[in-house]
């Protein structure tokens, strides 16, 4: 009986891995976002924008908030940000799911991904401070 059930067990066809199934190098993450501006979401809200610059530059807004300029590097199989006023990294692992980017924080528990909910070639519009004033 054992024999029947390993039989039928490897004649089932191998489920190969697929690119939605594994984190992007920083290559590919690279390759994916430079020259574009995404929209990100969480629990069905928009999270914030992020605008990726040559360079692993970056341009992030939440909805209301000035701009914040920082730069991306990888970290192993994580992609880290640093930002000019917060000295700490912040750490995602980035991976596309049905042609969206989909990022989880290492300080986040899966079910808290962040999603790309929108696309553009357009820049973030970034304001200086105090601008008419």
């Amino acid at each position: 009986m054992r024999a029947v059930a390993l039989a039928l067990i490897l004649a089932l066809p191998a489920v190969a891995a697929t690119a939605d199934d594994v984190p992007m190098t920083g290559a590919e993450f690279d390759a994916y976002v430079t020259g574009k501006t995404l929209t990100y979401s969480q629990f069905g809200s928009v999270f914030g924008i992020e605008e990726y610059l040559p360079g692993r530059k970056v341009r992030w807004k939440f909805t209301a908030d000035d701009c914040q300029y920082g730069s991306w590097y990888e970290k192993g199989d994580l992609i880290c940000f640093v930002y000019e006023y917060d000295p700490d990294e912040h750490c995602w692992t980035f991976w596309t799911d049905g042609g969206k980017l989909k990022a989880l924080s290492v300080d986040n528990a899966p079910g808290e991904e962040l999603t790309e909910v929108a696309r553009s070639p357009e820049g973030l519009n970034c304001p200086g401070p105090d601008v008419g004033v």
